[in-house]
C-alpha cells in the first residue's frame, strides 16, 4: 500500500471537470438575496431565485464545492438520515408522507437538473443497495412493506440476490432503492454554480463573510473586500458557520468520514456485478462505489467509513479501509490505495435537515449530513419557493426546530456511542454467519445421510413362511412350524420293542 502522505488527495478533485475561479467580491453590492455558502443546498437557491426574476449574490469564503458538497460519495437518495418510524410518532403518517416526497421530488430536481444542463463528468448510474449483515429477512420484509405505505418505491432483496452481485459472505437481506443513484459530486456542485450563473446569479469565491446585521428590513453582510445589502439572507455554510452565527452553528455535530479510491482494479466488475451504490452498516461503515473507467485506466472502488467526532488525519484510517475491502471482498486481493480524504459533514440532534426561516427574511439551509444529496436540492428549492412566492411548504420542517447539539460534551457522547456500539455490531454479525454454517453443516449432515441410505441395497421382500420349502443349510436343519424339532415325527427309541 502506497504511503499515505504522498497520496493525492481526493478523487473528485482528480476527476473535476475544467472550471475558471470566480473573483473575490471587491465593492458594495445591492440584491434582493444574498446566499452565504457555495455549496449544493446555496447553489439550488441561488438558481431557482434568479430563475424566478429576483437578483441575488453567492458568497463563497473558499472556492464552490471545496467542502462538504464536493468532498462526499456521491449517493442521491430518497428519504432521510431520521428512522421513518421515529418520523411518524412525531408528526404522523400523513405529514411523514408529505416530508418522504419532498425528498423524492428533491432526486427528481438533481436528475432532472443533469439532464436539462447537459453537465460532464457527473455520470450518474442508478440504483442503491442497502445491505444487512445479520439475517434479518422478516425485519426487512415488514420495513418494506411499512415504506411503502408512504409512497416508498423500494423492493427487498433475498439472500440468494444479494450474493449473486455482491459475493461476500457476511451480506444477507437487503433492501434495494432503484429510483435512488449516485454520481460525481463535485462536477454537479460546478454544474450547478454555471446553471446559477446562466440564470443570473453572481458568485463570488474567496469572500467569507465576517459579520451580518439582521435588523431592518435590509440585512447587512460584512466581507473583507465589500458589503452587500439584500431583503433575503440564506445561511447554507453548515458547520462553517462557527464564527459568523455562533448559535447557529453549534445546533449542529461536525461529523468527519473518510473516503479511499483504489489503483484500478482488473477483474473488479467481475467480482463486484452491482453497478449502483451501497451501503452496508448502519453507522458510517462502509459506503461504495464503483468509479472511473477507460479514461482513468481501470474501474476503481471508491469506499468510505469510519468516523470522528473531530477532524483526523485520513492515514490513520488507511489500512482499516483497505481492510474492510479485503474482509468483505478477499477475491480482490490486496487493494493499493490512490486517493485518500476526508469529510466533514453537519449533523443535527434529531437527524433531520434544516431548512426555513429562523427569523424574517432569514434563512437556514443545512444539517445534510447522513442524508443524500437529494435533500439539498429540496431544501434549495423550498427556500427559493417561500422567498419569492412567499410559499409555506417549508412549513413541514417546522416540528425539527433548532436543538443545541451538545458541544464538547455532545461530540465525546456521540464518538463514544459510536465507539461502543461499533464491536457490538460486530458481534451480531460473526452471530448471524455463525448461525448459517451451522444450518449449512446440518443440512450438509442430513444430505449425507440420505445419500448413504439411498446406496444401500433394498431390503429383502417378507417371505410367506407357509411356502417355503424344507432346505438344509450348512448341515442344519430349518428350524420353524413345519421341519423344526418339536413337529418332527419321534423315532423308536428300541428296534426290538418295534414289534410289541
Amino acid at each position: 500500500m502506497a504511503d499515505p502522505e504522498t497520496l493525492p488527495a481526493n478523487w473528485n478533485d482528480a476527476t473535476r471537470v475544467n472550471s475558471e475561479p470566480r473573483p473575490r467580491l471587491g465593492f458594495d453590492l445591492d440584491v434582493d438575496v444574498c446566499v452565504i455558502g457555495g455549496g449544493l443546498a446555496g447553489l439550488t437557491v441561488a438558481r431557482e431565485v434568479a430563475r424566478r426574476g429576483w437578483s441575488v449574490a453567492v458568497l463563497e469564503a473558499n472556492r464552490i464545492g471545496w467542502a462538504a458538497s464536493g468532498r462526499s460519495t456521491g449517493f442521491v437518495l430518497p428519504g432521510f438520515s431520521e428512522d421513518i418510524d421515529s418520523m411518524i410518532e412525531r408528526v404522523g403518517l400523513d405529514h411523514a408522507k408529505q416530508l418522504w416526497q419532498l425528498s423524492e421530488s428533491g432526486l427528481d430536481y438533481v436528475r432532472n437538473t443533469i439532464a436539462e444542463t447537459g453537465m460532464p463528468g457527473v455520470d450518474p448510474v442508478d440504483g442503491w443497495l442497502n445491505v444487512s449483515k445479520t439475517d434479518n429477512g422478516d425485519e426487512i420484509g415488514t420495513f418494506v412493506e411499512r415504506m411503502r405505505w408512504i409512497g416508498g418505491n423500494i423492493e427487498m432483496w433475498t439472500t440468494e440476490r444479494v450474493r449473486s452481485v455482491l459475493p461476500s459472505r457476511r451480506y444477507f437481506n437487503a433492501v434495494h432503492y432503484p429510483r435512488a443513484f449516485h454520481i460525481q459530486p463535485l462536477n454537479y456542485t460546478l454544474g450547478l454554480a454555471a446553471a446559477a450563473e446562466a440564470a443570473g446569479a453572481r458568485i463570488f469565491e474567496d469572500t467569507p463573510a465576517v459579520a451580518i446585521d439582521a435588523a431592518g428590513v435590509r440585512k447587512r453582510i460584512v466581507t473583507p473586500g465589500g458589503r452587500v445589502r439584500a431583503s433575503h439572507v440564506v445561511l447554507a455554510g453548515n458547520v462553517h458557520l462557527g464564527l459568523l452565527m455562533p448559535r447557529l452553528a453549534a445546533t449542529l455535530m461536525p461529523v468527519t468520514t473518510y473516503v479511499m479510491v483504489t489503483e484500478p482494479l482488473p477483474g473488479l466488475s467481475e467480482v463486484i456485478r452491482y453497478r449502483g451504490a451501497v451501503t452496508d452498516g448502519k453507522r458510517a461503515d462502509n459506503q461504495y462505489r464503483i468509479v472511473g473507467g477507460a479514461e482513468s485506466g481501470g474501474e476503481r472502488l471508491e469506499w468510505a467509513g469510519r468516523m470522528t467526532a473531530w477532524p483526523a488525519g485520513p492515514r490513520w484510517f488507511a489500512r482499516g479501509l483497505a481492510a474492510d475491502i479485503r474482509r468483505n471482498f478477499p477475491a480482490l486481493g490486496k487493494v493499493k490505495i490512490a486517493h485518500l480524504w476526508s469529510g466533514t459533514y453537519g449533523r443535527s440532534v434529531h437527524h433531520m435537515p434544516q431548512v426555513g426561516a429562523v427569523e424574517p427574511g432569514v434563512w437556514v439551509a443545512s444539517g445534510f449530513g447522513n442524508h443524500g444529496l437529494n435533500t439539498t436540492a429540496m431544501a434549495g428549492e423550498l427556500i427559493a419557493r417561500g422567498i419569492v412566492e412567499n410559499d409555506d411548504t417549508w412549513r413541514l420542517f417546522a416540528p425539527y426546530e433548532l436543538v443545541w447539539a451538545g458541544g464538547l460534551v455532545g461530540r465525546a457522547a456521540v464518538q463514544g456511542i459510536y465507539w461502543g456500539a461499533t464491536p457490538l455490531d460486530r458481534i451480531g454479525q460473526g452471530l448471524a454467519r455463525y448461525r448459517e454454517q451451522a444450518r449449512r453443516r446440518k443440512a450438509e449432515r442430513l444430505s449425507a445421510r440420505k445419500a448413504r441410505g439411498a446406496a444401500l441395497p433394498p431390503p429383502p421382500e417378507a417371505i410367506n413362511e407357509s411356502d417355503a420349502p424344507v432346505t438344509k443349510a450348512f448341515g442344519k436343519r430349518p428350524r420353524g412350524k413345519r421341519g423344526g424339532r418339536r413337529n418332527r415325527p419321534r423315532a423308536a427309541e428300541d428296534p426290538a420293542q418295534a414289534g410289541d
